[in-house]
């Protein structure tokens, strides 16, 4: 894998009235095949999944995947107007959780840019968090 850009993640996760917020600046690669886009990083031991890749993979302003592969692999699928039970390991357990969007926002291009969207993730329909990802992809000098 080609590390030639800079990833930056933001994440906020919103429970029970708290909010956990966190930031990585990884190195990755990032391409455009089709109408999709690929952004994809090493995980690290800062997010806990050292070992793993995550994948993103935009395929609209409507629908957007996170699929990490390796020792604790998952898939969300996140997706305007959809609800999608997805698999996620935590590495001390396999979850099946809904995943529903309620935005999404992407200012990606075949140089880089930004995607921003937020999701809410419930466990028999009673909902555990709400989440925002902020990514920013560059080409590293």
């Amino acid at each position: 894998m080609r590390e030639d850009y800079l990833i930056t993640i933001r994440g906020i996760m919103e429970q029970d009235g708290e909010s956990d917020e966190v930031e990585l600046m990884t190195r990755g690669s990032f391409m455009k095949k089709g109408d999709h886009f690929y952004i994809v990083y090493k995980e690290s031991q800062a997010t806990g999944y050292q070992g793993c890749i995550t994948t993103v993979k935009v395929e609209s302003e409507e629908k957007v995947s996170m699929i990490r592969y390796g020792k604790a692999p998952s898939q969300l699928i996140i997706e305007k107007g959809k609800r999608h039970v997805c698999h996620y390991e935590t590495g001390m357990g396999a979850l099946n959780l809904g995943v529903a969007a309620d935005y999404i926002e992407s200012e990606l291009s075949s140089e880089g840019g930004r995607i921003r969207f937020g999701y809410y993730l419930d466990m028999d329909t009673h909902t555990v968090s709400r989440n925002t990802v902020d990514i920013t992809v560059k080409p590293s000098l």
